[in-house]
């Protein structure tokens, strides 16, 4: 038995090649894609880190002795399938710079100052209706050497892994009203209007927990004409 899922939504997502974004000159393939049919043990085999996800890895504010620097914010939202409903038991993760716009990786080398209570990593499992919620701090703009004067907008990266080892999606959450926008080729990489949209949050201020915290919603849509854009699909 064999499965393919459809592949109309494929529209939403951003092209392998996109000469703005100078790295995918060199990474993109050359040829036209094959699809091949995922087996039946591809699509339900052993799912990843599930069962290892603790009660506070969603709060990347506690994880250390001391608390980060930084605006703290919510974030929450739902895993959603082509219908609109729910995804249970998904895992999502996420990562993201700190307030001043830096990775605790030894590749970024951007001279902004690293927070030693904050790593910039969480991961939640969405509950019986697909729901997530993040608190963390919101990230900062950097520097990326793309072009002259390139800055990336504030984001954070995005990973949902279903039901099976290999279903694993990245997209990246922006911030409504970034003044980058217009500027930067992997945001804009998305061609379509309303997909690039998917892409930013919006501000609940009905969850906003006074004085302590701002709340942003950011609903995943797996696929289907309002999937939200993903950096591995084509």
């Amino acid at each position: 038995m064999t499965l393919l899922y459809p592949l109309q939504s494929l529209a939403a997502h951003p092209p392998r090649l996109s000469p703005a974004y100078r790295s995918t000159v060199k990474r993109a393939p050359q040829k036209p894609l094959i699809p091949i049919r995922q087996t039946l043990s591809e699509l339900t085999g052993p799912v990843y880190g599930h069962e290892t996800v603790r009660a506070n890895d969603n709060d990347l504010t506690i994880q250390h002795k001391g608390e980060p620097l930084g605006e703290r914010i919510i974030v929450h939202g739902h895993v959603f399938d082509e219908d609109g409903r729910g995804v249970p038991n998904t895992l999502v993760e996420l990562w993201q710079a700190n307030a001043c716009g830096r990775y605790v990786h030894v590749v970024d080398q951007h001279p902004a100052p690293l927070d030693p209570n904050f790593t910039g990593a969480g991961r939640a499992q969405t509950d019986a209706s697909g729901y997530y919620r993040f608190v963390t701090i919101k990230p900062g703009a950097y520097p990326w050497g793309n072009h002259h004067n390139a800055w990336r907008p504030a984001h954070i990266h995005f990973s949902v892994f279903g039901h099976s080892f290999i279903s694993r999606l990245v997209t990246q959450m922006y911030f409504p009203g970034d003044p980058l926008f217009p500027f930067d080729p992997i945001f804009n990489s998305v061609t379509d209007d309303k997909a690039r949209a998917r892409m930013i949050s919006s501000f609940d201020l009905e969850n906003t927990q006074p004085e302590w915290a701002l709340c942003y919603r950011f609903n995943i849509v797996l696929r289907g004409r309002n999937a939200t854009p993903m950096e591995n699909k084509t």
